[in-house]
């Protein structure tokens, strides 16, 4: 996939307001190291970084392009505590140690999520403070229907065959037995609901062009826009517009916090 962190900035109001609930349950003093994998576009890194001005933050992602993106938007002339970096969130390498290690919409890409605790182990202080929300198990049901219905359509099933169901969405219990196989400690593992909102069917179709990439890069570029629409009226016959003409997505929420180990 290509991901377009330019476009992205600009449909991700919903992401960014859950990351600023989720920063808050931090409780950052200002002088942590934290690592925020999956920092996409950099502007969720860029505001934890202002709220540890005598620590440091590095942001990681594995798209080249959205750390090209976030090293250009956020420079280190103007955040001198804050750094990107290209890395699997499968394979977390580097020689930093974190006391905050922060995770928000993204590991639902992530097809091993044992694997990125075992690199959160490795990398976490004793003791240090691991929060992730992701997509979770019944995430986003209602758009999931509606583009299955289109895909199903003669039109379009033959981009589809053998079309793998490309996200990650896991429950607490799932969790309650990866951390502790990770050496971490479980504090809280919930499904909370969530509603996403999004201006009218343009807005929908705005963040249907730039996050449901595996579906979207499966049909030609010329009908892609086809597709698109169709995934919108699909969805708006079964839900329809608010009287604000707004468009309402229910979204599930995996919210974790754990602890590391807190060593000898």
């Amino acid at each position: 996939m290509e991901w377009n962190p330019e476009a992205y900035a600009k449909s991700s109001s919903n992401q960014l307001a859950w990351a600023r609930e989720l920063i808050a349950r931090l409780g950052l003093t200002g002088s942590e190291a934290l690592l925020d994998v999956g920092c996409g576009d950099g502007k969720v890194t860029a505001e934890i970084a202002g709220a540890v001005p005598d620590g440091s933050v590095l942001g990681v992602d594995a798209s080249g392009a959205n750390v090209d993106y976030a090293r250009a938007y956020f420079p280190p002339e103007r955040y001198p505590n804050l750094r990107f970096e290209q890395m699997d969130a499968r394979r977390l390498d580097t020689p930093r140690r974190f006391d905050v290690i922060f995770s928000n919409a993204v590991l639902h890409w992530v097809d091993d999520h044992p694997a990125f605790l075992a690199g959160c182990a490795r990398l976490i202080r004793p003791g240090g403070r691991l929060v992730i929300s992701c997509g979770g198990k019944g995430n986003a049901a209602g758009i999931h229907a509606a583009i299955d219905r289109v895909m199903a359509a003669p039109e379009w099933a033959g981009y589809f065959e053998g079309f793998p169901f490309p996200y990650h969405f896991y429950a607490p219990a799932d969790y309650a037995r990866w951390l502790p196989e990770a050496g971490f400690t479980v504090e809280r593992a919930e499904l909370v609901e969530k509603d996403m909102v999004h201006a009218g069917s343009d807005g929908l179709a705005a963040w249907l062009r730039t996050t449901w990439l595996p579906y979207t890069s499966r049909v030609p570029a010329e009908k892609r826009e086809a597709f698109i629409a169709a995934c919108v009226a699909s969805y708006l016959a079964d839900h329809p517009l608010d009287e604000s003409g707004q468009c309402h997505v229910r979204m599930i929420r995996l919210e974790v916090e754990a602890r590391g180990a807190n060593g000898a």
